[in-house]
């Protein structure tokens, strides 16, 4: 086929040849980049996450700037980033039903969970809202200093639940009771992110009415109440009842049924104001007590969605990231300066929170590192911010090596404390 078929700018062909070499550009460099992750003990994640820097204009932008421009710039990357979407909305869905919450209807591990979110949030946001004022007129000038300090704060109080929950599979979390407990919390803490990221945008934009937010939880709490009090009982008594047939793998209609209900559930949460990824997250929570489902699921379209649609997401971020722009000691410094803060602020929080709520000090240790994985969600916000213009470039960035070094010191840290918990680390578990 020709490389400019026909001539047309922006035909179908045409952005359909350019969608095809970049997937087939992401996810051979997000396995190669995973695969060597995995060797020097990180996850796979991190590995997708450096595969889109090296795509993106930090080194291929720089050392072959033509080839990036053919690749990434001759057509719309508005393909990538819905595939992208979708993949992270299954992923949520995967990680709901991969949970034992089982745990949390102990009152001390509900207690738990509340503390820890707690202590997660308040003190990253106003440490990061008063480093945002320190810091505004070297890496924010011209921006006003108020929103500026505003979404340093919110985007210093993030935890990267999708990241989160594949690291937890990696190192055999999932059904244990930290893993419930810290799922549970870094859940919390997003939904409480983005309503602040939702107020500070409002506020920012001088658009901000307390009636407006209030009904916003008004409609969270009426959402989750019809799920839980009504959706899962119905879904239960229908997969009880299913006659499951021989071999792996859904049936064909229990499939498409299962990713309707996903996506409605995602496009309510959209509509609510809470980003569309929740919806899945609620729905793999409802359904993942039926181990037979879940089983089948993943045996159906788990791997599809970890191969394909996730190295699309964790890499598209690294398009977006430019290192270059870091480009003097006095810069290097303000990022060691964010990303120390950062993780400071939210490892104490979620370390004191998790000993308030009854755990010891090895496991509020687990629990504070795996608190601070910031990852892509951090992106999302950082996007949102700078998309309003409230974020220079430049704090971008380092927000970018912020959330990335966060989440790479996760995997060495767990490989010292998870022994000493007496638990065993899976060999070979590929999340």
């Amino acid at each position: 086929m020709s490389m400019n078929p026909g001539g047309l700018a922006q035909s179908p062909e045409r952005v359909l040849y350019f969608v095809l070499l970049q997937i087939v550009a992401i996810i051979g460099s997000a396995r190669a980049m995973g695969w060597l992750a995995r060797k020097v003990g990180q996850p796979r994640s991190v590995g997708e996450i450096v595969a889109g820097l090296c795509l993106g204009p930090s080194l291929l932008g720089h050392l072959a700037p033509g080839l990036s421009v053919y690749v990434f710039g001759s057509a719309s990357q508005l393909p990538l980033v819905i595939m992208s979407q979708i993949g992270l909305t299954l992923l949520m869905f995967q990680i709901g039903m991969g949970f034992d919450f089982s745990h949390l209807r102990e009152a001390a591990n509900g207690r738990a969970v509340v503390t820890i979110a707690s202590g997660s949030i308040a003190p990253p946001f106003f440490l990061g809202v008063g480093l945002g004022f320190v810091s505004q007129p070297l890496l924010a000038p011209g921006i006003p200093i108020v929103p500026y300090s505003l979404f340093v704060g919110t985007a210093l109080s993030i935890t990267a639940v999708p990241i989160l929950g594949r690291i937890l599979v990696e190192y055999g979390l999932t059904r244990t009771r930290i893993g419930a407990v810290t799922i549970s919390a870094a859940a919390i803490n997003d939904v409480a992110g983005w309503l602040l990221l939702l107020a500070v945008t409002a506020f920012a934009e001088t658009r901000f009415s307390a009636d407006a937010m209030a009904w916003r939880l008004i409609a969270l709490a009426v959402y989750l109440a019809v799920c839980f009090g009504v959706v899962r009982p119905v879904v239960r008594r229908a997969l009880a009842r299913l006659p499951w047939p021989e071999g792996p793998g859904l049936p064909p209609d229990v499939l498409a049924v299962t990713l309707l209900i996903v996506f409605l559930s995602g496009i309510t949460t959209y509509e609510i104001g809470i980003f569309t990824i929740f919806g899945g997250f609620v729905m793999g929570v409802i359904v993942n007590d039926n181990a037979e489902f879940v089983t089948r699921f993943r045996q159906t379209v788990g791997d599809f969605v970890t191969v394909f649609f996730l190295p699309i997401f964790f890499t598209y971020a690294g398009l977006r990231t430019d290192l270059t722009g870091i480009d003097d000691a006095t810069l290097w410094l303000w990022c060691g300066a964010i990303t120390l803060v950062a993780t400071v602020g939210k490892g104490a929080g979620a370390y004191v929170g998790a000993r308030i709520g009854g755990l010891d000090a090895t496991a509020s240790g687990v629990v504070s590192i795996l608190m601070n994985t910031r990852a892509l969600m951090e992106l999302i916000v950082i996007n949102i911010g700078y998309s309003a213009g409230f974020i220079s470039q430049i704090a971008y960035t380092l927000l970018v090596v912020m959330a990335i070094a966060t989440t790479v010191v996760t995997g060495p840290v767990l490989r010292i404390l998870l022994p000493r918990m007496g638990h065993t680390i899976p060999k070979g578990v590929d999340a």
